[in-house]
């Protein structure tokens, strides 16, 4: 694979983080936001595939990038491999507390999840998280939290 082919992470930032929190992106968005870092590659028909760079637990078990959100087996996968001393992270970096209980939805606790995977990943690298950076264009909340965006896949 070239360096041109590899697809370029997008940006991280406290900003962003907390936007994917609160629900302002799409569940495709946030899977973006994770597969480039677990070494998948889009192959120009809007596919995402494990590429050399992918672990091979994740190639074996996902070999087309995986519904970090909308897949419960994808969503178990990636909290199992945040190392234990950076479970916590979400807490001490963001200061998130959790959803209330009115709140709690598998949609939205799988985004805690990718969150707090980013901040591992981070963190694994020793990169620091920028307090801003660039944002996608944000969408209002959904006023079905159960069904998300237009667009994000039923959650299974």
């Amino acid at each position: 694979m070239t360096a041109a082919a590899t697809p370029v992470a997008y940006p991280l930032s406290r900003a962003l983080l907390e936007v994917v929190l609160a629900d302002r992106v799409s569940d495709r968005f946030v899977a973006e936001l994770i597969w480039p870092r677990l070494g998948y590659a889009p192959d120009g028909s809007g596919t995402w595939s494990a590429g050399p760079a992918t672990g091979d637990a994740w190639r074996e078990s996902f070999p087309l990038a995986p519904q970090v959100i909308a897949e419960r087996p994808a969503s178990v996968a990636l909290t199992r491999s945040i190392a234990k001393e950076h479970k916590q992270l979400l807490k001490e970096q963001l200061g998130f507390a959790g959803y209330r209980i009115g709140e709690l939805y598998p949609r939205r606790t799988r985004r805690a999840t990718a969150v707090n995977w980013l901040l591992a990943h981070l963190a694994e690298r020793g990169e620091p998280l920028p307090e801003s950076g660039p944002l996608p264009p944000l969408l209002e909340a959904p006023a079905d939290p159960v069904g998300g965006h237009p667009g994000d896949l039923p959650i299974s």
